[in-house]
């Protein structure tokens, strides 16, 4: 969760991890912030992540501990307020040469050599700016949001380049 600005650069806890089919990665996650922002610290994260040959996504959700406890307990989840945000990444599409025949065409990862692939990254933000809902956004929270969108692709970007070899993603 280094990307996530909900983390605020605290250390993450997975509390809880059902795995969704055979890869490890693919899964649905509860997270627990431990943050110094005594304002997070009844803020749990329900993720799902999912990665493929088609490839990757990352939904997440900021969840009030009281009632995720009233979900976990049996209670309806129907109450529990969610406003999923994620990411996706894409593979741009190019193919590279297998074996000369036409027939082993591959997806190019954007660490190849040729430096001519790339990846398409879609980032949604669901964010409740005012509890009234024909309040006006004011200029700051126009500003709050380009700031958190900037500052997330910035860490996904980062995030990649560690795990593609520091090559640029």
């Amino acid at each position: 969760m280094q990307w996530d600005i909900l983390s605020n650069g605290g250390m993450v806890q997975e509390m809880a991890h059902i795995a969704n089919g055979r890869e490890p990665g693919n899964c649905v996650s509860l997270l627990r912030v431990n943050s110094g922002n005594s304002s997070q610290s009844n803020m749990l994260i329900l993720q799902e992540s999912c990665t493929d040959a088609s490839g990757s996504y990352v939904i997440y959700a900021p969840v009030d501990i009281v009632a995720m406890n009233v979900v976990l307990s049996g209670g309806d989840p129907d109450y529990v307020a969610l406003l999923p945000s994620g990411f996706a990444i894409l593979p741009d599409g190019s193919v590279g040469g297998g074996g000369g025949d036409g027939n082993d065409q591959e997806v190019v990862s954007s660490s190849s050599a040729s430096g001519s692939c790339g990846s398409l990254l879609t980032v949604a933000f669901q964010i409740l700016v005012d509890s009234v809902p024909t309040a006006k956004l004011s200029l700051g929270s126009v500003a709050t949001v380009n700031s958190l969108i900037k500052c997330t692709v910035e860490r996904i970007k980062a995030a990649l380049a560690c795990d593609v070899g520091g090559g640029a993603p």
